[in-house]
């Protein structure tokens, strides 16, 4: 789960990119490990959320998501 203290930084280090002044090597480092936790985050409840939808078909029969293979 990613806090709001890091989604905070993750939007201060992209306003801060924006700058003339850029951001450090250290701080595009940083940027990057939050973007992916933040990304990591979404897809797991996004995951817990699809694996509790049911579709419900015209004659009433309920049936899970089913993921679709690649």
């Amino acid at each position: 789960m990613v806090t709001k203290e890091q989604i905070d930084r993750i939007n201060a280090l992209a306003r801060k990119a924006k700058t003339p002044e850029g951001l450090t090597d250290a701080e595009r480092d940083e940027q990057k490990m939050l973007r992916e936790l933040y990304i990591a985050s979404f897809r797991e409840s996004l995951v817990s959320q699809l694996e509790t939808t049911y579709i419900v078909d015209e004659h009433g029969n309920k049936r899970k998501v089913q993921r679709r293979k690649k």
